[in-house]
């Protein structure tokens, strides 16, 4: 059984109704323009970790996803030749002493035999210079001792900045090479990397408001820079995320760019209502009217539908619609 009411008698109900409902106007307003693209997670620093000493890796004390503060120790080289110098260098220093302690006793000597008139004054000064020389080729063979023990302490791989170990690409018991990384480390925060067609370029600014979607709904974000170097078509952006996890690195996120703006009539979503498979809208003084709804947005906190065609610029609109049972159709 279908249930047909006379368009005087809608109008009546719907004046009705629109005495107590209130009215918006419809007018046309800017909208942003949303440009749905993919960003990746990304570290805003990612420095390698590298050896300086070439040699055996006898120790790793890291995996992938570790979290480690700035100096903290990842691995440690070992260069066993380094160990032979300092022996072969303790070796020379302890015959260079003894003939520091030879030439001391002949100059002590030969102080004595000048203050017999035995000896001259010449050499005594060629034993002053062999004391001279001895020390000085201790003092070296130190300060060559000193060098091999800093090759050696740098066979201690520190972290250079604080942050989570992303990637690990040695074995512990691998020979690595100077300058070799021993991990991948990110660092100095989280933030999001996106590359926008160039053809959006002029409509990104700096400080605009970024929707991402996450798991939870959607998330606020902020532009904070916009690189001018254009690859492979695209334009790079970084984008600023509160409470941004750091748990997936490189992870792809879909984020929501405004790249422009346009005109469209909106009205109250609770303006619509929808029966056999139609939308309406209730018409001050002139009962329902067919509308093609568009996408839903938020304006000043409020719930609006985009109405497509149906209605025009000044049309007064019933925010609340009318009940199901208020008004019927054929």
């Amino acid at each position: 059984m279908r249930l047909t009411i006379a368009g005087p008698i809608i109008a009546l109900m719907l004046g009705s109704v629109a005495a107590f409902a209130e009215t918006v106007t419809v007018e046309a307003v800017p909208i942003t323009e949303w440009k749905a693209v993919y960003g990746r997670i990304e570290a805003r620093d990612r420095i390698p970790a590298r050896a300086r000493l070439g040699g055996t890796l006898v120790s790793l004390k890291v995996a992938e996803g570790d979290l480690v503060a700035q100096g903290d120790v990842l691995a440690e080289v070992v260069d066993e030749k380094l160990g032979f110098r300092l022996s072969a260098l303790d070796a020379q220093a302890g015959a260079l002493g003894s003939q520091l302690v030879n030439a001391e006793t002949e100059l002590k000597r030969g102080e004595e035999l000048l203050a017999q008139g035995v000896t001259t004054a010449q050499r005594l000064d060629a034993l002053r210079t062999q004391v001279d020389v001895v020390k000085g080729q201790l003092a070296a063979v130190a300060a060559e001792r000193q060098v091999v023990e800093q090759q050696a302490a740098e066979g201690v791989v520190l972290a250079p900045v604080a942050g989570r170990v992303l990637d690990v690409p040695v074995a512990q018991g691998a020979v690595v090479m100077p300058g070799e990384p021993v991990a991948q480390l990110g660092g100095g925060g989280i933030f999001l990397r996106l590359a926008v067609p160039e053809r959006h370029a002029a409509e990104l600014n700096e400080g605009d408001a970024i929707e991402i979607e996450g798991a939870a709904g959607a998330v606020a974000g902020r532009l904070v820079k916009v690189y001018p170097l254009i690859e492979n078509g695209r334009v790079v952006a970084d984008v600023e995320v509160a409470d941004l996890s750091d748990r997936f690195v490189d992870a792809r996120v879909l984020v929501r760019l405004p790249v422009g703006e346009r005109e469209a009539l909106l009205v109250p979503e609770t303006a619509l209502v929808t029966r056999g498979g139609l939308d309406f809208v209730g018409i001050e003084g002139a009962g329902l009217r067919t509308v093609v709804p568009g996408a839903r947005v938020v304006v000043d906190g409020a719930a609006m539908v985009e109405v497509l065609t149906g209605l025009k610029a000044g049309d007064a609109v019933l925010a609340v619609a009318p009940e199901a049972g208020e008004v019927g159709h054929e």
